[in-house]
This record gives structure tokens, sequence and C-alpha cells, in this order.
């Protein structure tokens, strides 16, 4: 058939995926209608929690006056760790963090009760009442202090390759030093929120703020003595997620359901901002010693590298941050003999957790840092030390835990950017402003990214969806992947409504919900569109399959000529649509709903050895960023960026760029400004917006280019798309970087500047001072 109504004309360029679809919450979010945990209407008779905090860093508590909160206006209750009828732990991995603390308290903000009250505001204040005694003892606080005195939560890590030594000692040239590179806080608009609601039969609902519903049904179940199938965790949405909510979401959930259980009553429990920043965990800090030989040329012929993170008092999920970090140290470059440690210190701090990239970022940082020093000992561009040094295509391929590297596009990739950022053109124009400019500085830096895409533990790769067909051609879709603002849900969508042929306004998303999807891994490690992706699109296939049959049975043809797109249905020269050829199924009794599941084929990983294969792909990128520096005040400008992001086909390309901007920014913060500090008696001083500044609207430059870089993927991901979740994080190395340059204009590109991260203006300050008293 030629007419226009043939398939071949009607539907042969019609597709949902691909194209650059709104989120499918915009307008909710615009009008102000999103219903978050927060806004969810009340049951009546709920009571509001708050949580009694520690002052002390490290110490026995001796004694604990809870009778002046008991006795505070509105107050129905205080439960501490000999009320929780179950186990008094909340640990993701390992069990060594209690819900409440029991005798002995490890950091400052550490839960020691939870008051319940008749409002938010009167449980606030209850909270501050308890007189506690303690028995204080002595204090780690840092990451350097814990590698001193051998205080890990986990036994130190090694991965090694080849004969480091021998070949630093053969090397013409070597470089050592030190860096440190500061946390971060998640600071997600919406802060930390479980609503706990007892249901009949010991069932418990809990309507929270997380990453990880599965996690917080385990741990809630465990907290209260019951099965997992007495507890229904359920998230529609969360305001901003970012790593902060995939373990640290536990101890909010616990607590609010140990408190609802005992009094048969609905508990709501929010945190404040500052009881938030002071309770939870942050992205981990790593102090670093290196050791690199390189040649003339620059190729890196030996790398060492001792990593310590500041993992706070419990391991939390600091093991699995320091392997990525050690499987990313390596980012672009082909390492041939390494020797890489990993520590995770244990300190008298909040646990640190997840935090997008996941210890990638604090992994590829390092060696960047070193590429960097390189370029400036030889004299050279630091773009040509880091192009000498890249992964081959075909040799020089394997990464120093043993993965092939097989998609290498960075070579490529890295051209592209360098001809549209005019890279040489502007690095020679900045070369002429610094020679011209005694107090304002310019710098330049292009920096690669190649990022590991997969959940470190083999069987967190997995994922299921559920998928309805209505009577009337509508479609609900529910997987186990958790909405923070990312746009899962609107990938998910159009997955299914490619898969059935039909308009994306068809397809609707519920809440995340551990009675309809069992056992789900968190939303996390970039894996949230890849995993739960493949999983719906295996469910609506199914459905697919299903409805194919019948139209051959109802008109004739092969079941494999079948096509399903524009809202039609194309079978034997016959056009039906959608929802009429649906309502026909469902009189025959044909199923039209289906379960859909996926698992990442091809992984493995030996934690012993530290090798295996343990990432589905990469996904590659890179960006340039121009700063000034005034470099009498240390405050600094980014005056361009540009960055060229690998996403694979994209499933949407409007999310996919809303997703690098972002990322890059949140990077750059990191990098920046966004400083934690600790006073002497181990309490966050930076623990509200106050005191801990992320990057605003006037940080983000006003000359910013962001551009997918076309390239499918290799391997069969949903629709050949790439993660954009964590990856992009990595793009304002260049940001850090290009100050650096600036600072080493100071002393005429001789001198390296012992530039630490975040680079705040009195970090550049004394950056400037070192360059000018060695210059």
């Amino acid at each position: 058939m030629n007419d226009a109504g043939s398939p071949s004309l009607k539907s042969a360029a019609w597709s949902v995926v691909g194209k650059p679809s709104a989120h499918e919450s915009a307008e909710l979010h615009v009008l102000g209608q999103a219903t978050y945990t927060d806004d969810i209407p009340e049951v009546q008779g709920t009571l509001h929690g708050a949580l009694g905090l520690s002052a002390k860093p490290h110490a026995m508590v001796q004694a604990m006056d809870l009778a002046p909160v008991r006795a505070s206006r509105g107050v129905v209750a205080v439960y501490t760790a000999k009320d929780i009828p179950g186990t008094n732990d909340c640990g993701p991995i390992i069990h060594d963090d209690p819900i409440f603390a029991d005798g002995i308290v490890m950091y400052v903000g550490q839960p020691l009760f939870i008051v319940v009250a008749d409002t938010h505001d009167n449980a606030r204040r209850a909270a501050r009442l308890a007189k506690v005694t303690y028995d204080e003892l002595p204090a780690i606080l840092t990451p350097q202090a814990a590698k001193a005195a051998q205080s890990y939560v986990l036994p130190p890590m090694h991965l090694a390759r080849g004969d480091y030594q021998a070949a630093f000692e053969r090397a013409p040239h070597s470089v050592k030093g030190e860096l440190y590179v500061g946390g971060q806080e998640q600071f997600y608009l919406e802060g930390q929120i479980a609503y706990a609601i007892p249901k009949e039969n010991k069932g418990m609902l809990v309507q929270c703020s997380t990453q990880h519903p599965s996690e917080m049904q385990h741990v809630v179940a465990h907290a209260l003595g019951v099965h997992s199938h007495n507890i229904v965790v359920e998230c529609r949405r969360m305001g901003g997620g970012f790593g902060g909510k995939e373990s640290q979401s536990a101890l909010w959930c616990a607590a609010s359901a140990i408190a609802a259980n005992h009094l048969k009553r609905p508990v709501k429990l929010r945190a404040d901002r500052d009881d938030d920043m002071l309770v939870t965990g942050k992205r981990h800090c790593f102090h670093y010693e290196y050791e690199v030989g390189y040649g003339i040329d620059g190729k890196i012929v030996a790398a060492r590298v001792d990593m310590v993170s500041r993992a706070g008092y419990s391991a939390d999920l600091s093991g699995p941050v320091a392997t990525r970090a050690v499987c990313h140290f390596d980012n672009t470059y082909y390492l041939s003999d390494v020797d890489i440690r990993a520590a995770c210190g244990k300190t008298n701090t909040q646990s640190n957790t997840a935090f997008r990239g996941f210890g990638g970022p604090q992994g590829a940082i390092a060696i960047e840092y070193v590429i960097d020093e390189i370029a400036r000992n030889l004299g050279r561009d630091p773009l040509d030390i880091r192009r000498a040094n890249f992964y081959g295509k075909t040799d020089s391929n394997v990464t120093p835990y043993g993965q092939v590297v097989v998609d290498n596009v960075i070579h490529e990739l890295v051209a592209e950017l360098e001809e549209s950022s005019e890279y040489r053109a502007r690095r020679s124009a900045i070369a002429a402003f610094n020679a011209s400019s005694p107090v304002l500085k310019k710098g330049l830096a292009l920096t690669p990214v190649k990022f590991g895409i997969a959940f470190n533990v083999t069987h967190l790769n997995q994922a299921g969806a559920l998928v309805h067909v209505y009577v009337d051609g509508s479609i609900i879709v529910n997987h186990g992947g958790t909405e923070m603002g990312q746009g899962i849900n609107t990938k998910v969508n159009q997955v299914v409504a490619h898969e059935l042929g039909v308009d994306l306004s068809r397809v609707r998303a519920t809440a995340t919900d551990t009675s309809k999807v069992s056992n789900t891994s968190a939303t996390a490690a970039s894996t949230g569109a890849d995993l739960n992706g493949k999983a719906a699109q295996d469910a609506a296939r199914q459905i697919r399959e299903r409805l194919a049959a019948h139209a051959v049975k109802l008109y004739g043809g092969d079941v494999a000529d079948v096509r399903f797109a524009a809202d039609t249905v194309f079978v034997n020269g016959h056009e039906e649509p959608f929802p009429i050829l649906v309502q026909k199924a469902y009189l025959a009794r044909v199923q039209l709903w289906s379960d859909g599941f996926y698992a990442t084929p091809g992984l493995h990983w030996d934690p012993k050895t530290m090798s295996g294969n343990p990432f589905s792909y990469f996904a590659y990128g890179a960006a340039v960023a121009e700063v000034v520096v005034d470099t009498l005040t240390g405050e600094w400008k980014l005056l361009r960026a540009d960055a060229l992001y690998d996403a694979g086909r994209s499933l949407n390309p409007a999310i996919d760029i809303g997703q690098v901007e972002g990322a890059f920014i949140q990077g750059m913060g990191w990098l920046t400004t966004e400083q934690l500090w600790w006073n002497d008696g181990g309490k966050l001083m930076t623990h509200a917006p106050s005191t801990y500044k992320i990057p605003g609207v006037s940080d983000c430059p006003e000359d910013f280019r962001v551009r997918l870089f076309d390239n499918g993927n290799v391997q069969d991901s949903i629709h050949r798309s790439k993660a954009v979740g964590e990856p992009p994080l990595l793009l304002p190395f260049s940001v850090f970087f290009a100050i650096r340059d600036a600072v080493s204009s100071v002393g005429g590109h001789r001198v390296n500047p012992p530039l630490n991260a975040p680079a705040t203006s009195e970090e550049i300050l004394r950056a400037i001072a070192a360059v000018e008293a060695a210059a």
C-alpha cells in the first residue's frame, strides 16, 4: 500500500522516545500543585515528632532527664532506644547505625529520642528541653586524624596492577603531593520527612521522601519486629534527593513508625533544615597522597594514590563509595602500573553517605590534579597531556580493575568540543589578557569524563514494573524507580507509550509503592531510567504482543507485520484506533496488564581482588570553563562554560540537557563555594543556608553552552540511551582547574598552586600567596 494511510508512511517516522517532551509534573510544579509528603492531607488524629539530639561528638550518656520534655506544652509521648520493639538499627549494609543512641553518642546531632506532640512547633520546642549528662571521650574529626589513629569503619582497600615501584623508579620525571577535597551537603529543597499511619493487623503505611522504598520497608519492619508484608512504603515524588535520601531516610521512617506503632495514631516527622543538616551525612570529603612517574611526553608510567575519606561514625555506604572512587581514579586515562589504596576513616561526625557521583568524582579529581601538575612542570598545555594519556581504542584499553573499554569515544568528543569552544584561540587570548592585567587574571581548562554505569553490587542491577491498559485505552505504569525531579517517570512513560504506539498523554505513572513492585533497588547509580525503563518496556511488550495476536484473529495477516504507531494499530491493511482494539480485546478476555522485569547482563565484581566487569557501559563527556579571578580578594566569576555530554540516543533531550546543566552547577558548588566546617567541639557550624553556600542564579555563567554528543550506546540499553544523572557532575572539574590556571598565571605558570577544594575566596588567596612566595 502506498496511500497516505499505509503503515510505511503514517508510522515510519512516528516516535515517542527521543523527543524533548515536558516533565510529566512540570505543570504541577509551576502551579504549586505537585504533592510532596508534607502536602498529603493529614489523617485525623495526626501527631508530630521531633528528635532530641546529642550535644557531644563522642561521650557516654551518664543520665538523661526527659521529665521537662514530657511536661512541655502539647507533648503526648517520648520514646528512646528501650522503646523500640524490634532492632535498633538503620544501617544499610553493616548493622552499626542505631536509630536512637543507646548509652554512647558518636557525633553532635545523633538522635537520642523522639518526642511526639500535637504540633510540629511544640514537638521541636520540647526536644530542646532534655537534660543530658555526658562523660566525654576523645573525638576524631578529620580523615587525616582517622588515618593517623588507624580508625576505620571498614578494612582498607587496595587495587594494584603491574609493578608500580619498578615503573616509578624508571620514570624520567615524577610528581608527588597532597590534596584535600571537601564534602558536600545534598541540600535537597524538600527536607527529610516521613509520615507513618498505623493500619489493621500490625500494618503500617509509611509515606516518605526516599530514593529507596524497599530499604525503608525493611528498616521499619525490623524496628517494629514484624514481617515486611506488614509495611507499605509509598513515595510519589521527592523535592530532590541527590543520594541523601538513599539510605539516610531510614532514620526518619523508623522513628516515626516506632512512635505511631506505640500510640496507634499517625505520626509525621519532618526535619527542619538545621536539624536535617546536623543529623544527616554528606558527600565524603577525601584526603589524598599521590606519587606519579611520567615521561618527557607527559605520559604517565606509574601512579600511586592513597585516599582516605571521612566516613563518619558508621559504615553506611562508605564501602561502595570508596570502591567507586578506586574504580574512577583512572577517569579517561590508561594507567599501566598503579597502586591505588582507599580507606574509610571512622570519625565522630555525621555518617557520610551517597551523593550524586557516589565516589566517582572524588576518585577522578585526583588524577586530573596530577595531570594538571605534569603539564605545568613540562610547560605544556594540559589538554595535550590529557590527550596523550587517553585510553586507546584497541590497545591500552583495559582498566586497572580489568574491564575492557569497548565504547571509547573520548577522542572524538574532546576534539569536537575543542573546536566548538574555540579552545586554542581563547587560550592565546587569555595569555595576552593576563600579560597586561596585574590584578584580574583569567584561566581556562578543558577536562574530560569517563563514568561507569551500574551499581557496584551486582544483584542491585535489577528492576520490575507493572503496566495496566484500561478499557478506554489509557495506561497506568508503576515501577520501582523514584521520582526526585530528574524525570524518570517521564522517560518511563515515553518508553511505554512508544512500545504500545500511543500518544504520551495516554500514559500516567503512579507513586512508587512497595505493595505493587517489590524488592526494588534504590534509584541511584544513574541506573533509574536504564533499569526501570527496560522493565516497563518488557511489560508493555507483552501487552502489545497479546493485542497484536488478537488483531490478527480479527483481521488476518501475520503477527510480525502488525504495527503500533500514532495511536493506531496497523494490521493486514486495516487501521484500528488503539482504544477500539483494546475494547475488543477486553471483550475477548485478553489480559490487558502485565508485569515486566529486567536484570543488567554481563556484570560481575570480586571485592576481594578488586577486579571484574562492574559497569554495563561508560558515559563520556567534557567541558571547557573560563574564569576570571581577582587576585586581591580571591573573588572569581565563571565567564563561559561549554559542555558536551554523551547521553547515547537520548530518550528525552530536553530533560537530559537540564540534567547536565544542573549537575554542572551542583558540581561547581562542591568544588568552589560549599564548605563544610566543624568546630573543635565536633559541631557542624555550616548547618543552614545562612552559613552554607550553594550556587545561586548569579553564579551561573551568562554564556552557558550545553550540547549532547551524537553517539548510540554500544550496549543494549533502553533505546540505546545512556545515563545522565551522575556523570555530568564531573564536568565542572573544568571550573576548578580554570581557577587553578588563573592562580598559576600569577607566577608565570612556573609554580603548581597548592589549591584545595572547595576553592573558596580564602583558599584562592592562600594559593596565590604560595605561588607568589615560590615564584
